[in-house]
């Protein structure tokens, strides 16, 4: 498995924040997806509230 960096902002209550994490996955699809699933269970948000701007191999 390799690991991307996936950046993007999400809706915060002061307005969007900014995001960076790391994550491992097989491609970019399934790392922007693992992204969603785990970022969005940790802070309560939906997908509609989280916008990914870049997935970056490392």
């Amino acid at each position: 498995m390799s690991q991307f960096t996936v950046r993007g902002t999400f809706q915060a209550r002061e307005g969007d924040r900014p995001f960076e994490t790391t994550v491992d996955a097989p491609n970019e699809n399934v790392a922007r997806e693992h992204t969603f699933a785990t970022f969005g269970s940790q802070h309560g948000l939906k997908r509609t509230q989280m916008t990914v701007t870049e997935v970056e191999a490392q």
